[in-house]
């Protein structure tokens, strides 16, 4: 006769309860050895950011103490905040160490956990289904930002949209260089002249059963660099390694298309990803050039390291040419600005719509993944005026640089009325617990998806 070994035990305590107060302050947990597992104080004012973020912890640190089973006592009545530690908890299997050769294995990972949660109502499963489809996508995205530029070239990152889009049911397009001249996208031609990699423009369609018949699409377009050098106007060599993150709007709108089929939510959703790296070559574009995008306006460049804005430039065109979206949004890490303004506790975002701003700043609040305003107008857009062509692609000014990307994305929107522009330089990549280096967040996935969802 076989023993089943015991599963790792979590108890729970609220953050009043007098049992053990002096020995677990709220918002942490104790070891325990009979039974095998642990003790958790629930925090103050408890949410499901600060639960999910507890377990995120909890499973980092003490990955050698769990056994594959999980089992709850006394958990939240709360199904949300039970929901969200069981997300936590996978999400704490992450491990950015995929090319070492001594791997780390968590005994949680890799669809091996099993959690006993004593929910057994409809609304509580599907709470628990939520939480850890949307960490499941949550943990591919961050392993595709911080995967080394070599191994995440345009055709890797088109290759990660088809494998994606077959699992999970979305359609997936791939034009290539030849498609990409004939289509007209001259600003993401111009930015990929330097590499040694053709660049990918990367089209993705997902339309739920109960989709709007009436409106347009909702269309993100995510900034897919895979590598910044900032080309002719290269950068300094501190921090380089980390523009391998640069495509943090990719991994966004990758994750959001991904969520979305996942969860079969009921809306008509488009991504698009214009991909290349920015490299230096004899063959680089150089400032001074003016070039013509998909919208067929001139662009004057000034800065071959404000690429970024070029590529994205292309993909608000195409959107609006091709699907005429009721919501046009776009998401990239793209100016040093933005974190010089917020640091690293929330994402800038621009739009002349209010109500845009208010839903996704609510949105945001709502899901861990906070945003915040700048101001949209006009009386910016003077300082992207070109002597030569219709808008160069920067100001030269050390001064309202975010801005000035956002007045220049918007000059392709055709006066979109329902535009919204996130700069997530400063929350994509991030310092903290878990790595020694700044590591990928996976931030922007449940930002669209709590946004959708409310929709």
């Amino acid at each position: 006769m076989s023993i089943l070994p015991s599963p790792t035990i979590i108890r729970f305590l609220s953050a009043d309860a007098t049992e053990l107060a002096d020995i677990i302050p709220p918002g942490n947990y104790l070891r325990t050895v009979k039974p095998d597992g642990f003790v958790v104080r629930l925090p103050e004012g408890a949410t499901p950011t600060k639960l999910r973020n507890l377990a995120h912890e909890l499973s980092h640190k003490e990955a050698k103490q769990f056994k594959p089973e999980v089992e709850f006592v006394d958990a939240p009545r709360d199904h949300d905040l039970t929901a969200a530690f069981v997300g936590g908890l996978l999400l704490g299997t992450y491990d950015p160490g995929r090319w070492k050769n001594e791997k780390k294995n968590h005994p949680l990972a890799a669809d091996k956990m099993v959690v006993s949660t004593g929910v057994g109502s409809k609304k509580g499963r599907a709470a628990i289904f939520r939480e850890t489809e949307l960490a499941k996508t949550q943990l591919g995205i961050m392993a595709l930002v911080d995967a080394p530029a070599n191994m995440k070239r345009p055709q890797n990152l088109a290759a990660w949209a088809k494998a994606s889009g077959k699992a999970h049911g979305y359609k997936v397009k791939v034009l290539g260089k030849k498609a990409c001249e004939k289509e007209g996208m001259g600003a993401l031609l111009a930015v990929n002249r330097g590499s040694e990699d053709e660049a990918r423009f990367i089209i993705m369609e997902y339309k739920g059963k109960g989709a709007p018949k009436k409106s347009g699409p909702i269309a993100i377009i995510g900034k897919g660099i895979t590598f910044d050098t900032g080309g002719v106007s290269i950068k300094g060599s501190t921090n380089l390694h980390l523009m391998k993150s640069d495509m943090g709007g990719a991994a966004a709108t990758f994750g959001a298309m991904e969520a979305a089929a996942r969860l079969q939510l009921p809306i008509h959703l488009i991504g698009i990803v214009p991909s290349t790296d920015n490299s230096v070559d004899a063959l680089s574009y150089k400032p001074s050039d003016v070039i013509t995008g998909h919208s067929g306006k001139t662009i004057e460049i000034i800065d071959t390291d404000a690429e970024g804005r070029l590529v994205m430039s292309d993909g608000l065109s195409y959107a609006n040419k091709h699907f005429k979206p009721e919501v046009l949004i776009d998401v990239a890490t793209l100016t040093g600005s933005a974190v010089r303004t917020f640091g690293y506790e929330c994402a800038a975002m621009m739009s002349k719509n209010e109500k845009l701003v208010s839903s996704f700043r609510a949105a945001g609040d709502a899901c861990g993944e906070r945003v915040w305003p700048l101001p949209p107008w006009d009386d910016y857009k003077s300082g992207l005026d070109s002597d030569v062509a219709d808008i160069k692609n920067y100001s030269g000014r050390p001064i309202n640089g975010a801005i000035d990307a956002f007045k220049f994305l918007e000059f392709f929107t055709e006066d979109h009325p329902a535009f919204i522009h996130f700069d997530i330089a400063g929350v994509a990549l991030k310092a903290g617990p878990y790595a020694k280096d700044r590591q990928a967040t996976g931030f922007g996935m449940r930002l669209f998806v709590e946004w959708l969802s409310r929709r």
